[in-house]
């Protein structure tokens, strides 16, 4: 007698298929997170931005006020001191995308509107110009660390900066067309404009005062309201308020002119002024010896008379001129006019010097002594 089989239930007849689990849905959840923490740290910024600026300072200043006295900390020193001013670039980054979207900002600085003009015209300006601002904020923590493993390292990373730094700035000239680089060659840090709250004094008055509000006159055919007139006692100042100058009409690329010969001459001489001095300092075996500082200063010395200054020259030219001119100050502090004439006086105005001023000095001529890019202007 054949046996009877029992049929398989169901449930067992089923795909395996349905049984496994549906793919878990926190993934998107979670790449969805950064984002809306950037935007909430964005607007923290953009919302504190007096007390976000006085936090920077302080951490910048706790580098600065003993920037040598141990020794063993220097490059965490550095490191803090790089990662606030990364930071803070960051921040400046922030701020600028706020206040381009506020109505009614006054005018900003020659130098912020040129920056902005590039930036917004050219992405290769945008990654070259932060590349660059980038390298000079960390550079001299890249000379610490290349201390570390010997002199011949550290000036092959000195050198190898100072040329990566020649070659984003000739990437920037061709970029604008021949026009003369500006420093810093990102836009500047602007302050967004906060409302005041009135004063005790000011809301006792506010509330005595019974005058009645001017209304606004509506105009009937564009629906557009006039402003009110102003205090007639303070019309002058209103005047000047709203008055337009040259510059401020210009298209921001005509903020500076276009260099061509002996003073375009002059611009790619202040580029490379710098890798070559590098060059001619890893090459000589003696700090005393002069020919490398009088290398490096006569060319920039021949790069500013090599410049056109007429008629033509624009404001922002001849501030950026006038920087350049402030930063040759830096040569009294490098190579061998240092060490054969500023380090002595600097040695004995130190031993005049009460001890609390006496010690910041001289620690900070240990950064002066030891590292190359402690003194450099560019």
């Amino acid at each position: 007698m054949a046996s009877s089989t029992k049929p398989p239930p169901v449930e067992a007849l089923k795909p395996i298929t349905s049984v496994s689990a549906s793919p878990p849905r926190l993934l998107p959840t979670a790449l969805s997170l950064p984002p809306k923490w950037l935007n909430m740290y964005s607007s923290f910024i953009t919302a504190n931005q007096s007390s976000v600026t006085q936090i920077e300072s302080a951490l910048r200043s706790l580098t600065y006020i003993i920037p040598g006295r141990f020794r063993d900390a220097e490059l965490a020193s550095e490191s803090l001191h790089s990662s606030i001013q990364l930071l803070s670039m960051y921040h400046d980054t922030l701020l600028t995308r706020a206040i381009s979207k506020l109505p009614g900002m006054p005018n900003a600085s020659l130098h912020n509107r040129y920056t902005k003009f590039w930036i917004a015209k050219s992405k290769f300006y945008r990654r070259i110009a932060t590349m660059l601002t980038m390298i000079q904020y960390t550079e001299l923590l890249w000379e610490m660390m290349a201390k570390r493993k010997g002199e011949r390292v550290r000036w092959r990373i000195i050198v190898i900066l100072e040329l990566v730094k020649a070659v984003c700035r000739l990437c920037l000239l061709r970029i604008t067309n021949s026009r003369p680089l500006v420093t810093p060659a990102l836009p500047e840090r602007e302050t967004i404009p906060e409302e005041e709250a009135p004063t005790e004094e000011e809301e006792v008055e506010m509330e005595e005062e019974v005058t009645p509000r001017v209304k606004e006159y509506k105009m009937k055919r564009t629906g557009l309201s006039l402003p009110t007139l102003p205090n007639p006692s303070d019309i002058s100042s209103y005047l000047l308020s709203k008055v337009l100058t040259a510059d401020d009409i210009k298209a921001p690329n005509t903020l500076l002119n276009k260099v061509n010969g002996s003073a375009q001459l002059a611009e790619i001489l202040h580029i490379i002024q710098p890798v070559i001095y590098a060059i001619a300092m890893s090459r000589s075996k003696d700090k005393k010896d002069w020919q490398p500082w009088l290398l490096g200063l006569s060319i920039e010395y021949a790069a500013r008379q090599l410049r056109k200054d007429g008629l033509r020259t624009t404001a922002l030219e001849r501030e950026q001129w006038g920087k350049r001119g402030w930063a040759m100050g830096w040569w009294a502090m490098r190579g061998a006019f240092y060490e054969n004439v500023t380090k002595g006086f600097l040695q004995s105005t130190s031993e005049r010097l009460p001890s609390l001023v006496s010690g910041v000095l001289d620690d900070y001529k240990y950064l002066w002594d030891e590292y190359y890019f402690s003194t450099s202007s560019n």
